[in-house]
């Protein structure tokens, strides 16, 4: 494989394709995101995709939106990107973060949504990662992660520092058993006086925090701050003034979307067995802060993946069930819930999972952004139940690149033990049957959903080359119930296997795949799965494995997330008949005869480069095409640009050679 592919054709058709979705240097915004309708529920405030120019990761700015009109204007100037706005209680200013100074060091910066001037806000020892109002919006509770802090998975699972002095290149890296991991905390910004202060106590690391009435914050948190740990972090109850820490919940799994009640009586938290942080799909736990008690009140059969309260008595939802995301809402006085929008082949967009926004008063009212696999976005408000357009983010070039590029439906198979499994084919113009590119998502809890074609250029580059793409959500994937994502746990590699090959079966025999040209890719737990199956099943005639695990036993001692391997493995690591051994594709690589691309990034924290070299040379020494691509500047998945037209000109020209289309 050639290491510069600039000039290569599709290269350039991966950068025309992406310049027709961000229309770089026009300023405006391809779509949006992190929505917050304004108190008196005219205006929306958002995050707007934006691109200055096809380089680096696409920036996002405060967007205002007239939610009568849907003119919208674009009201920061960056550099780099404005996110997550937030309006004071009063409608009289906006909250929201950027990292003007460094890349991924954030600061809470004020916008007067009227004169459009913003301003930034104190330092404070750390980036901010979230934030929330007071209710009588006089502070600003903050989530500060100490300098050199990971991200999360889902942002690239990179660590985030200061930049460095100049230092001598000759200068060794050093880690020592007694090294300071940095801490998370929780601080209180002081909107008048503009300043903050840290209010949670040395040796208690803050994953989230929320207002919990207006003296005390809820958490989720640990005694330890390395990123393994949040697998095992609980709620805990701090009351500001003193500092004081009382133990609320202690889960059995993970936990995320923690929210309190306005008068603080009452704590909402989503629990789920998770594969990563802020990932997090499952059920519903109300937690009553006077008393402790806990309840798991239905919520449709949905696994959660937002709460939002309006008001004491109302909690607002989001969740997947099956192939379908839901919208509902929680009625405490009457202990039910009830379904308020729910689609199929429109979903509601998110960076990871579906996002909402209450809006006005009623309860059950919201904003969401709609889109499907060939539907762009388009900002709706839901009200009595009923969805009002707003804003499409669509475009006349956009709606004739993506017109008659293919379709799209749900489909759902049998696996070999009789497990309903689901999942979702994308087709090219024209009869069958296809060559064929099976997507493996993340996790393993995680599930692909229909995203709109436009924003991908791995997509639309498939699809116009006469590919078909087939999304399976094997058993582990979100939306399916507790029990279904629970039957991964400590089996990864073992029934998951069969729901990928019986659902390739299952289009071979109806003629949508053709049996000769079946290839496979993902990343992360897809790349495991990718480089897994090939050791298992002689069908694929080709792989891309991207960001993959192939060695656990050199993944449990070299990732930041060793709980994550214990976990989802359930045995140990100096167990030499166990999984650690049985399930590692490295050990497998003489099985294989697939060509086979692995491509990492040399800053990955959380599947290291070393997974992908393993078995990269491991193939080699089968006698197995291999190649191996290390993207120098990319941590978890390839984000930036122009690595990223590279990435995908790499992946589709092996596909091409290996099972071509035409």
């Amino acid at each position: 494989m050639q290491s510069d592919y600039r000039d290569h054709p599709l290269f350039t058709a991966a950068q025309d394709v992406t310049r027709a979705w961000l229309r770089p240097g026009t300023g405006s915004a391809a779509t949006l995101g992190q929505l917050a309708a304004s108190p008196d529920g005219r205006r929306a405030a958002g995050a707007a995709l934006v691109c200055d120019a096809l380089d680096g990761a696409p920036s996002t700015r405060i967007a205002l939106v007239e939610l009568e009109t849907g003119h919208h204007d674009i009201v920061t100037a960056g550099p780099r990107s404005d996110s997550s706005p937030k309006w004071s209680p009063d409608g009289r200013c906006i909250a929201f973060l950027s990292d003007r100074e460094q890349a991924h060091i954030n600061r809470l910066r004020l916008l007067d949504p009227v004169s459009h001037e913003d301003r930034p806000t104190t330092t404070v020892d750390g980036f901010v990662e979230y934030f929330h109002w007071s209710a009588d919006g006089k502070t600003i509770l903050l989530g500060v992660a100490g300098f050199g802090s990971d991200l999360a998975g889902v942002q690239g699972a990179m660590a985030v520092d200061l930049e460095a002095d100049e230092r001598p290149s000759w200068l060794p890296t050093v880690e020592s058993s007694n090294e300071e991991t940095p801490w998370r905390s929780a601080w209180i910004y002081d909107v008048a006086s503009d300043t903050a202060r840290r209010i949670t106590p040395d040796g208690l690391n803050i994953w989230k925090s929320v207002w919990c009435g207006s003296g005390q914050i809820a958490t989720i948190c640990s005694d330890r701050p390395e990123e393994t740990y949040w697998y095992s972090a609980d709620v805990r109850l701090i009351e500001v003034a003193s500092g004081s820490v009382r133990n609320l919940y202690q889960a059995r799994d993970q936990l995320g979307w923690l929210t309190a009640s306005p008068s603080g009586g009452t704590i909402a938290v989503v629990e789920a067995i998770c594969s990563d942080r802020d990932v997090v799909a499952g059920d519903l736990r109300l937690i009553e802060v006077e008393t402790g008690a806990v309840s798991s009140p239905d919520t449709l059969g949905a696994d959660l993946v937002q709460l939002v309260w309006q008001g004491d008595g109302n909690l607002l939802f989001a969740g997947a069930r099956g192939p379908d995301t839901l919208i509902g809402l929680f009625d405490r006085t009457e202990g039910s819930s009830r379904e308020i929008w729910r689609g199929r082949e429109s979903t509601a967009s998110g960076s990871f999972f579906p996002e909402i926004a209450p809006y006005g008063d009623a309860p059950g009212d919201a904003l969401f952004l709609r889109e499907g696999f060939f539907e762009a976005p388009t900002l709706v408000i839901l009200e009595n139940a009923r969805t009002r357009d707003v804003l499409s983010f669509e475009t006349a070039e956009m709606r004739t690149a993506t017109t008659d590029l293919g379709t799209a439906r749900d489909v759902a198979w049998r696996a070999p033990d009789g497990l309903e499994i689901h999942g979702w084919l994308v087709t090219p113009a024209g009869p069958g049957p296809h060559p064929l590119v099976m997507q493996v998502h993340g996790g393993p809890v995680g599930f692909s959903r229909p995203l709109y074609v436009g924003r991908s250029a791995m997509m639309q580059m498939l699809l116009g080359q006469g590919y078909a793409i087939f999304q399976p959500n094997p058993r582990g994937s979100s939306g399916r119930g507790q029990a279904f994502a629970r039957h991964v746990f400590g089996d990864m590699g073992g029934a998951d296997t069969h729901d990928f090959l019986s659902g390739l079966d299952a289009l071979v025999e109806t003629g949508v795949a053709d049996p000769q040209r079946i290839g496979v890719m993902g990343g992360s737990y897809g790349g495991f799965m990718t480089s897994w199956l090939i050791t298992q099943d002689q069908r694929f005639a080709a792989a891309v494995s991207i960001a993959p695990v192939t060695n656990w036993v050199s993944e449990h001692l070299t990732c930041h997330i060793p709980t994550f391997c214990e976990i989802f493995l359930k045995d140990r690591i100096d167990n030499p008949a166990g999984r650690y051994f049985t399930r590692s594709p490295v050990f497998q690589a003489a099985c294989v005869n697939t060509p086979t691309l692995n491509i990492c990034g040399n800053l990955d924290k959380i599947t290291p480069p070393g997974q992908a070299t393993e078995f990269h040379n491991a193939l080699r020494l089968a006698g197995v095409q291999s190649a191996l691509v290390t993207y120098p500047h990319e941590g978890h998945g390839i984000r930036s640009m122009p690595a990223l037209f590279d990435y995908v000109a790499r992946t589709l020209d092996w596909f091409i050679a290996h099972m071509p289309a035409r």
